[in-house]
């Protein structure tokens, strides 16, 4: 994950790395030790993922 400063203080963007195949994505849409370098939040970690039809994760 990538935290961007916007010109609003206080303000950030963040922006996910997305692994994405022809089974569909994965991304954390959360990290604490990352977050806390600009911001200190109370919050663990936070995960995302899509698969396509007929696809099992395990």
């Amino acid at each position: 994950m990538e935290i961007v400063d916007t010109k609003i203080e206080g303000v950030f963007l963040l922006k996910p790395h997305i692994f994405q195949d022809e089974r569909g994505y994965f991304f954390e849409s959360f990290n604490q030790k990352k977050m806390n370098e600009k911001i200190k939040v109370n919050f663990v970690q936070d995960n995302q993922s899509l698969s396509s039809k007929n696809i099992l994760r395990g």
